[in-house]
């Protein structure tokens, strides 16, 4: 059988249910629960409160994903590296949350990845000794939740020939083989948070970019439209903030320390077209690695630095140190290095780590926090993109403990909840529409297909996914589309070869679409 995918009208967004939707709210502004952020925490807070039957409201400032959530290695994360500190209990909700998201919520955003380590004498035997332990740890943590085999592979000993056709760009010299992990590899994580706003909207959530909390308390809330500066005030049982490293600025008595991770970009043929991710230990730590990771439009990252960050800003910038450390320790197991020539882009994020004891960023635990705070309303703070869905059960399930006592609330229900498009793993081979619209929109790739044909943009990105864009997932503006939509941003040259065909598909919408400040 084929699949034909539809789209149900109750989750798709676009400007037009942005303007009813804000009507709505102020011709009847009582909610009980006001979700302010839009990245992957606020959309899955929005996701939980709304499928438990409550009257949920997301403001995010600017647009879906537009901080933190857009700038991840995009890799779903078993926990492998909290085993390695001893951070059992993290390590275990990374591996189970890694699960429900490859099996049940969004198996078609998320693949099983390859991670290739390759070995060099002439400390081959340790170093494959001591990494061989800890995927082997990883992969019983990987057990005991019970992802089978046919989603995430045992690690395992590869080869030189081997390492070699998986990863053609690695030096040979003194190459005596690698070792090959599995890990779960996000499509797009700018993708991943529409879809859990998507999927908020079809449970009834009202999803409204571009809306300003000016004023919170524990009960409210003064917004403000931020396309026509138009003000209401919002009364809400629980007020929740997912605001992410601008958690200290929008309550003063949060305090984190945001550190900064960056990655590079550079054409995937740079590495020989490689689909695994190469895996190459940070020289003097035992549990850093710089990795590349396969991407869309023929890109790869190259990732990750771990440094304090100094100021919160909407779109942090490496420095030329940061730089530097990810080329050589990359170059370090390549054949013929990359230079600076090279790095077509370079993307930064920060992390919103808890303020704790430690001195060094990278030692600061990635567990969440959920917390009320002095001005009465509920903030979840901390965590990591994988384990957003418990981040937001346990902020809920703090909300309707504090805001909801002469009332019955059922408990959580995400976990058996797919997102928009979701479909079995097993079964995506039956969707009837190019590979490429099904690794994007899942079960819904038929219906994006049969969009009108018009101007495409660079990379192979056609007029039907910018179309989809503005009508399905909520773009107001051509950044929207081009740096969030999808991810043409990330390289100069591809955003400024995008932007007319952007413009187009708004056109093609008979939606104007703003101007972003």
């Amino acid at each position: 059988m084929r699949v034909l995918g539809r789209t149900p009208h109750a989750s798709a967004l676009h400007a037009r249910r942005r303007r009813r939707e804000l009507q709505l709210l102020g011709d009847t502004p009582d909610v009980d629960v006001l979700v302010v952020g839009g990245g992957v925490t606020g959309a899955g807070i929005a996701l939980d409160a709304a499928s438990r039957g409550l009257r949920t409201v997301l403001v995010e400032r600017r647009d879906l994903a537009h901080g933190t959530s857009r700038w991840s290695s995009k890799l779903v994360h078993g926990g492998l590296r909290y085993l390695a500190s001893g951070q059992v209990g993290i390590a275990h909700e990374s591996a189970a949350e890694r699960h429900l998201l490859m099996t049940r919520i969004a198996p078609h955003l998320v693949r099983p990845m390859a991670q290739v380590l390759p070995l060099f004498a002439p400390d081959h035997v340790a170093r494959g000794v001591y990494v061989g332990l800890g995927y082997g740890l990883g992969d019983g943590m990987r057990r005991f939740v019970g992802t089978p085999d046919a989603v995430l592979h045992a690690p395992g000993p590869l080869g030189r020939a081997e390492t070699l056709r998986l990863a053609p760009a690695v030096r040979t010299d003194a190459l005596r083989g690698s070792l090959r992990g599995w890990d779960g590899q996000l499509f797009d994580d700018a993708r991943l948070v529409v879809a859990i706003a998507r999927t908020a909207a079809g449970h009834g959530a009202c999803v409204l970019t571009r809306v300003s909390a000016l004023e919170l308390h524990g009960d409210g809330a003064l917004l403000r439209d931020e396309l026509t500066g138009e003000t209401m005030r919002v009364r809400a049982r629980a007020v929740m903030t997912a605001t992410g490293v601008w958690a200290g600025e929008v309550q003063p008595d949060v305090r984190l320390r945001p550190s900064r991770g960056t990655h590079l970009v550079v054409d995937s043929a740079r590495l020989g077209g490689s689909d695994v991710s190469l895996t190459v230990p940070v020289p003097g730590s035992s549990s850093r690695f710089v990795f590349t990771v396969p991407a869309p439009h023929g890109r790869t990252y190259v990732g990750l630095t771990d440094v304090p960050a100094d100021a919160v800003v909407d779109q942090p910038q490496p420095d030329d140190d940061e730089i530097d450390l990810l080329l050589g320790v990359v170059n370090s197991a390549l054949a013929e290095p990359i230079t600076r020539d090279d790095v077509i882009g370079v993307f930064a994020g920060l992390r919103p780590l808890i303020a704790g004891d430690r001195q060094q960023t990278s030692d600061l635990s990635r567990r969440h926090d959920v917390r009320e705070t002095d001005d009465g309303s509920i903030a979840v703070i901390g965590g990591k993109l994988t384990t957003y869905r418990r981040m937001a059960e346990h902020g809920v399930d703090a909300a309707v403990r504090l805001r909801f006592t002469d009332r019955a609330v059922p408990g959580c229900r995400t976990r058996g909840i797919p997102l928009v498009g979701g479909w079995p793993r097993g079964r995506l081979a039956e969707i009837d529409a190019a590979p490429r619209f099904v690794r994007r929109y899942g079960a819904e790739a038929p219906y994006a297909a049969s969009l009108p044909r018009g101007p495409g943009a660079a990379r192979g990105v056609t007029a039907q996914e910018l179309q989809w864009g503005v009508e399905v997932e909520g773009a107001l503006s051509v950044a929207d589309l081009v740096d969030r939509r999808t991810r043409l941003g990330l390289v100069g040259a591809d955003a400024a070869a995008s932007r007319a065909a952007a413009a187009d598909a708004f056109a093609r919408a008979g939606i104007d679409p703003v101007r972003d400040r």
